[in-house]
């Protein structure tokens, strides 16, 4: 059991780390769509890799902090049933959604996505647009990113599932513990 503990405290670190230094690439994207708005309406003038930089710098963001935000519990979740739960049940829906959900899905978004991947890479694709940014195969490895952190992450939510139905949520630190509704922090 304490392998598991720290399973989810060495993926989990892993994500935030990746999380909070991927996050700051919302205000390069906001800085360079800025600069392009000003480029285009004060000077008359574009230039298309700034058009692409910012775009490819969402996609990068969005696609390496998904671990992250899974891991802070931050992906939209219809919860109706899920937030009143105890934390027993919680961990329950978690365990059955990693298993028959998440994890499938990460299967299926890398099988279709490694050959395509590994081809931009094998020649070095840039934009397809003329004067447009090369190195759109870095933007497309961050696909293989998002199933990695995301799919484990998942592994770190099952074991932490795995640690509460077994009565060792104690091994956990405190910020990685199922938190009953009525004891749950207001944001």
């Amino acid at each position: 059991m304490q392998a598991l503990a720290l399973l989810v405290r060495a993926i989990s670190g892993l994500n935030r780390i990746v999380g909070e230094v991927l996050s700051w690439l919302a205000l390069g994207c906001v800085l360079v769509c800025f600069a392009v708005v000003v480029e285009r309406y004060v000077f008359s003038s574009s230039t298309l890799w700034m058009q692409d930089l910012y775009v490819w710098l969402g996609g990068a963001m969005f696609t390496g902090v998904a671990g992250f935000a899974l891991m802070r519990d931050d992906h939209v979740r219809v919860d109706i049933f899920y937030r009143p739960a105890p934390v027993r049940k919680k961990a329950m829906a978690d365990l059955f959604g990693v298993v028959f959900f998440l994890l499938p899905f990460i299967y299926v978004v890398f099988h279709y996505a490694w050959p395509a991947v590994a081809r931009s890479w094998s020649y070095q694709e840039g934009s397809a647009n003329i004067g447009g940014m090369p190195g759109l195969f870095v933007l497309k490895g961050f696909i293989i990113v998002f199933c990695v952190l995301v799919g484990l992450q998942g592994l770190a939510m099952g074991a932490r599932a795995v640690l509460t139905l077994t009565n060792r949520d104690d091994l956990l630190p405190d910020d990685q513990r199922y938190i009953a509704d009525d004891a749950k922090e207001v944001h």
